[in-house]
């Protein structure tokens, strides 16, 4: 099994290294957002379409369970973010929208 830790190791900085600097990424971009695979009640969500990748990242974090987030994907301009892209485009300095950190469900209810 050693090929098979090394093999998601690859995948996962190959993920990484997909997502650019928060500061090159382009907010404005059309941004499309895939649901995880889970068929868990309640935190089932379907395929979404943005005009915006600002408006789909405010919605995943903002609007979005923990648990849901955690297998979702966002694609904007060939680019695929997996949560903790995500959050950490949600949460960076140029991000261009006003955030409602009050209500953002980062503890998972």
């Amino acid at each position: 099994m050693p090929n098979e830790s090394q093999t998601i190791s690859e995948t996962r900085e190959q993920a990484r290294s997909q997502v650019p600097d928060p500061t090159g990424f382009d907010f404005g971009a059309p941004a499309e957002l895939f649901p995880s695979r889970s068929n868990k009640g309640r935190d089932r969500f379907g395929y979404k379409r943005f005009d915006t990748a600002a408006e789909a990242l405010r919605f995943a974090v903002e609007d979005m369970s923990a648990h849901a987030l955690l297998g979702a994907c966002l694609e904007s301009e060939e680019t695929r973010c997996g949560a903790q892209e995500i959050r950490r485009l949600y949460e960076s300095t140029a991000y261009p929208l006003k955030r409602r950190t009050a209500l953002a469900r980062a503890d998972g209810s």
